[in-house]
């Protein structure tokens, strides 16, 4: 905390109670509408533009992705298809160009397989079947001569559509193959031959295989039942259901996201093989082919961290020095108009003090002169001499016009020292002429003035009228916060240097914390519901730093209030110039 308060502004602690217009003097919330209104003023944009370039960027490094994902799904498509059309073909060709007597030839069909093997490769067996469904001719390393095809689907479509490719599948081999069958010319006769074919997978995987895919992609041909025509890396080997979504179909190549089994979102790009029951299958996780978007984004949240954290030191830098500047100028003004009020009230006060004063002296002078004429009349005609009770009474007026003669001429005095005046000053004197002003209100309130002022205590050199002022107000203030019955202590001492110390202390109610910091500031009081102005204390400080003193308050709620004022035993220069001449540049 106490790091903190290094940093926290001179008004984060003004008063905002202060002056009749209230909210001018909120400095805080002057800082915080201004550091708001900047900060909205400055990040907004910055936010607005951040997430247009977020989402462009998105959308850019996924769109990219789909369309090559598209790409290889295309390209690996076309290679798919001319494996099997350039397989279909030859047969077509032997079925156009070959007479049935010789495919029906052991010998020449044998011949056209090792043709057919050495010239394309992955060809198992060769079969010929007659329009009853019975493979009359066959070579190949199975017994399937005589075997009878009349009900196999694959035979019914090609005698229907004149070539057929069908799925991969084990059938009387028990081993994954697939079948390429196409329809022979009709004999003379009507009668209709097929020419059949059976394809290893090998071959046909090798192709998916060689596909070369970034990170740990997966391809796989699937039929339209979704159940797996080629291994997969993630789902399982030939003839295992996929445990994926089997997309639409679509004349052309085409990508969807979707959930694996393991809850990852992918991103699947797909084709239907023309005239075959086959779907081909590109597959990522999103998560992987977004990986550089995912460095871009953090270099994104980074930079744009760095630039509102930028932002906001400069805003709340700028903001508290603008608000700091005003709450100077502020206070300066605020100090220029208590000082001008202070001065003309005491000026007033002087004016009216001394008219006062002499008005007074001039009846209490006849008083006095005819008081003493009477008594001296009385004296020397030996008339009333006698009469003890008579002369009391001439004696008693004769006392009070003196003490009211003291009592003018101290206001004559204070009115005297309104003006600036630096004199050699007696403390003890000082305080004398100070709680002459208040002897009768302690007297009435029964509050006991102890004074602890040594007697080698040095005369010192200043402004007798400030200090009066100051300490008239300080023994006002403490007979405020004290009960009736109450104590008030003023002691003097040598203090470290050219310099004294002197300090009023009563038993009153006590300055709470919360308030001790700010009890010099104008217009703060605690007494404000009594009529208090909150000019009185800051006044005074105002006067012993023109004084070129010092002035600290120590206080407990309860126990009392403190207040030690240091002052040097001698002016130097100008620092007890008056208030005026300050004001007017003299």
């Amino acid at each position: 905390m106490s790091f903190l308060r290094r940093f926290r502004p001179e008004f984060w602690d003004a008063n905002p109670e202060a002056g009749p217009n209230k909210s001018l003097f909120n400095y805080r919330r002057t800082w915080r509408k201004t550091v708001m209104l900047l900060a909205v003023v400055a990040l907004v944009p910055l936010l607005v533009m951040t997430f247009i370039d977020y989402n462009v960027t998105r959308t850019s490094l996924k769109s990219e992705n789909e369309l090559r994902l598209a790409r290889v799904t295309s390209n690996t498509r076309r290679a798919v298809t001319y494996f099997l059309d350039e397989r279909k073909n030859a047969l077509e060709f032997i079925a156009r160009h070959e007479t049935l007597a010789s495919m029906s030839s052991p010998a020449r069909l044998a011949e056209l397989l090792r043709g057919l093997q050495s010239s394309f490769g992955g060809f198992v067996d060769l079969g010929l079947i007659n329009s009853g469904g019975r493979q009359v001719a066959y070579v190949g390393p199975y017994e399937l001569l005589g075997r009878d095809y009349s009900d196999q689907e694959w035979y019914l479509r090609t005698l229907n559509k004149g070539a057929y490719i069908s799925d991969v599948y084990r059938g009387f081999r028990e081993v994954p193959h697939l079948i390429v069958a196409v329809k022979c010319p009709p004999t003379r006769s009507g009668e209709c031959y097929v020419l059949r074919a059976t394809l290893s997978t090998a071959q046909f995987n090798a192709i998916l295989a060689d596909i070369d895919l970034e990170g740990s992609g997966d391809v796989f041909i699937i039929n339209k039942d979704g159940v797996l025509q080629t291994p997969s890396r993630w789902h399982g080997q030939v003839l295992v259901p996929l445990h994926l979504p089997i997309p639409d179909y679509s004349d052309k190549t085409s990508v969807y996201y979707a959930a694996d089994a393991d809850g990852r979102e992918i991103l699947a790009g797909y084709a239907y093989i023309t005239d075959t029951p086959y779907i081909l299958m590109v597959v990522k996780i999103s998560s992987e082919i977004m990986q550089p978007w995912y460095s871009i984004r953090m270099e994104l949240f980074w930079m744009l961290a760095v630039s509102i954290a930028v932002i906001l030191l400069v805003i709340v830098g700028v903001a508290t020095r603008m608000v700091s500047k005003i709450f100077i100028a502020d206070h300066n003004r605020a100090k220029t108009l208590h000082h001008m009020e202070h001065t003309n009230r005491m000026a007033s006060i002087g004016r009216l003090a001394a008219g006062v004063a002499h008005e007074i002296n001039n009846p209490l002078a006849i008083i006095n002169e005819k008081a003493g004429l009477i008594r001296d009349m009385f004296t020397y005609m030996n008339k009333y001499q006698a009469d003890d009770r008579l002369m009391g009474n001439i004696d008693s007026i004769i006392q009070s016009v003196q003490r009211c003669g003291t009592i003018t001429k101290r206001l004559l005095s204070f009115a005297r020292h309104i003006d600036v005046s630096i004199d050699r000053i007696a403390f003890k004197d000082l305080v004398g002429e100070v709680l002459g002003f208040l002897k009768k209100e302690a007297e009435f309130r029964s509050i006991e003035i102890i004074k602890d002022i040594p007697d080698d205590l040095p005369d010192f050199e200043s402004d007798r009228g400030k200090l009066q002022q100051i300490f008239l107000n300080l023994v006002n203030n403490a007979f405020q916060a004290m009960s009736n019955g109450g104590h008030l202590h003023i002691m003097a001492r040598r203090a470290e240097g050219d310099r004294l110390e002197f300090m009023v202390e009563d038993d009153g109610c006590g300055i709470p914390e919360s308030d001790r910091k700010r009890i010099f500031e104008p217009f703060f009081s605690t007494k404000k519901s009594k009529g208090g102005t909150g000019l009185g204390l800051s006044i005074t400080y105002g006067l012993v730093q023109e004084l070129g003193g010092s002035m600290t308050v120590k206080s407990e709620v309860g126990q009392g209030a403190a207040f030690t004022i240091t002052l040097p035993l001698r002016q130097q220069g100008n620092k007890a110039e008056s208030y005026e001449d300050t004001a007017s540049g003299r």
